[in-house]
């Protein structure tokens, strides 16, 4: 039997306008919020006292997309071409959309990608009107893309800044982020009478004065995970403390353990614990039930103290110091090490240095996600200019340090419409708290940057890529990739925009021993936090040793079901199988300081 299909019911309009009453007071204090920034002191100057986080940014996208339009201004017949192009594809719109308003079917003139989830919700394509904006929205955003790509007498640096800050613009501005342009914010809005904007406002004063007046939009939901019950809960103690940072060795669930310990170098741009998630999540947890020691540096939060901290200074009371601390803990003067991201970085920098001095107690090296060779860096490196560089210098040089929320935003621009927009929608829109995610907890705890650090590695490898060159000179050193003979296992990940792919490729053929470079599925984070089990569903590719074009050592790879994780193992325990019995952190000559995850992963940006 057919049931009746009920109509929607009628707008409340009195609902509706108190609440937008109510809606236009909370926005006022929104805006005052805001503003407190530009007025710290709060004696309502209205003079700005401090810059506004971001203003930098958008100084310099405005400065690259004028750039890109001045080349079109110079060359009028071009630019009337592509004004033309764009005439005829709206005109082309408006005639299909007459078409299907007379009831006859008519073919998109273009569609979504894929991925693209704004625009999934059936009313986008079954709606007339709005398959008529979210066309008109595609049309134009993709002209403005090839106006780019097309632009003639820019250089390609410029180039990219201005697809990656287009990018931003057509995320900001897209008709999937406004109630009166997206179906189902339309829907949802008239059905609850404007409380959904209610609520959204509210989350949105939360989110500024958390910020201190900045923006800072909930991921997750931040008062769901607690340290060592929800997240970093692999069991251990901290048994050495100074001030970069604290060493954690991991109790062990085997009899016996390999007789080589497992050094794991973390970035210092975020915590380590993304490798300790949860217990179904963690390599390191993982790492310990194979029958590794795994020792993992946690970095401190710096503050104005650590200003001078310089890439010499991690490395020497980093990796230098946890090498000796294991030393005295274990007897071991060798190790193995792992290195993710910058913290990888890091390492391969260490290596040089040791290849360089003779102290040579890394035997063997895996980088997980790691760029040696900056060539083909990714979207960060729109960042990375020298003018811009200054700018971050100057900014860094008032309190000593890069605030986290600063390189926190920088990632969130590499993927916009998941990471930011997405989540703007959801809180502010929908009235709709996040779900609790442990890898957003993560995202959201951000670390500072010392001053001397960040600037090296932004001069050295994002600008001018001194350590693939073999010119990066750290404590009177000249550093040569070449001299680093120990095996290495490189994985990178298909999907990173952070260390793409192909730039991990290339910085294999930097190193002077052999390097076995594996390419996971997914991205800079899943790719690497892929456990094995049922549900590993990226796999890997081996191929043997980079060389050559990537696409020709792509297509003649072996592609492996599951995750890459057993086969490290294999590939660590090849290069030393000797075992001893299991090693229980605390007991030895470096007594316990305090239980796993330590004090420095707590500290707040």
């Amino acid at each position: 039997m057919a049931t009746e299909r009920t109509s929607p019911a009628a707008p409340d309009f009195e609902t509706i306008a108190r609440n937008a009453n109510q809606l236009a007071e909370a926005f006022r204090q929104s805006a005052a919020a805001s503003l407190k920034p530009f007025d710290p002191a709060g004696q309502g100057t209205g003079l700005p006292t401090a810059k506004l986080q971001g203003s930098d940014e958008i100084d310099e996208m405005t400065r690259t997309l004028t750039r890109v339009a001045e080349t079109w201004l110079k060359d009028p017949e071009k630019a009337l071409q592509a004004q033309t192009k764009l005439t005829h594809s709206f005109a082309a719109l408006w005639a299909s959309t007459l078409t299907r308003m007379h009831g006859a079917p008519a073919a998109p003139i273009v569609e979504p990608e894929a991925k693209d989830k704004r625009f999934a919700h059936a009313d986008w394509s079954a709606n007339p009107v709005f398959d008529l904006i979210k066309q008109s929205y595609l049309i134009l955003g993709r002209w403005a893309e090839e106006m780019v790509e097309t632009a003639d007498g820019i250089d390609e640096h410029t180039r990219h800044k201005a697809e990656f800050y287009l990018r931003q613009l057509l995320s900001a501005y897209s008709p999937s982020n406004f109630v009166m342009t997206n179906p189902e914010l339309l829907r949802q809005t008239l059905e609850e009478g404007g409380a959904n904007l209610m609520r959204g406002m509210k989350m949105l004063q939360e989110d500024l004065e958390a910020g201190g007046g900045q923006l800072r939009v909930r991921q997750t939901d931040l008062n769901a995970f607690t340290f060592g019950q929800d997240v970093a809960v692999t069991p251990g103690e901290v048994i050495f403390r100074n001030d970069l940072m604290e060493l954690i060795q991991y109790a062990p669930t085997t009899e016996t353990v390999l007789k080589r310990p497992l050094l794991i170098v973390p970035p210092w741009i975020n915590k380590y614990y993304i490798l300790d998630l949860n217990p179904t999540k963690s390599l390191i947890g993982w790492m310990v039930s194979q029958g590794i020691t795994v020792f993992v540096i946690s970095w401190v939060n710096p503050d104005e103290r650590h200003r001078d901290k310089d890439f010499e200074s991690y490395m020497r009371e980093g990796i230098e110091t946890a090498i000796d601390m294991i030393g005295v803990a274990t007897g071991e003067t060798d190790v193995a090490a792992a290195g993710y991201c910058v913290g990888g970085t890091l390492l391969a920098v260490t290596l040089a240095y040791q290849a360089a001095t003779g102290n040579r107690r890394i035997k063997s090296a895996t980088f997980l996600t790691t760029q040696v060779d900056f060539t083909h860096a990714g979207d960060l490196k729109v960042f990375a200019d020298e003018g811009q560089i200054k700018a971050i210098e100057e900014r860094m040089a008032e309190r000593g340090y890069l605030e986290g929320a600063r390189m926190a935003n920088a990632f969130n621009m590499l993927r916009p419409n998941d990471l930011i927009w997405s989540y703007v929608v959801n809180n502010y829109v929908r009235g709709k708290p996040p779900a609790a995610f442990d890898l957003l907890y993560w995202n959201a705890d951000a670390t500072r940057m010392p001053a001397a650090n960040h600037s090296f590695y932004l001069r050295n490898c994002y600008l001018n890529n001194t350590l693939s060159k073999g010119q990066m000179v750290l404590g009177n050193v000249r550093l040569d990739l070449k001299k680093v003979k120990v095996p290495v296992f490189n994985l990178a990940t298909r999907e990173d925009h952070i260390a793409p792919a192909l730039s991990v490729f290339e910085g294999s053929a930097k190193f002077g021993g052999k390097v076995d470079y594996v390419l996971a599925g997914s991205g800079h984070i899943a790719g690497v936090v892929a456990p094995p089990g049922p549900k590993a569903k990226y796999g890997f590719r081996t191929g043997g040793p980079a060389r050559g074009r990537f696409e020709d050592w792509i297509e003649k790879s072996t592609e492996h079901p599951g995750s890459w994780w057993p086969y490290w193992f294999q590939w660590l325990e090849e290069q030393a199988p000797e075992r001893v019995p299991a090693r229980i952190p605390g007991t030895g000559a470096l007594p316990s300081l305090a239980p796993a995850p330590g004090t420095y992963v707590r500290m707040k940006a």
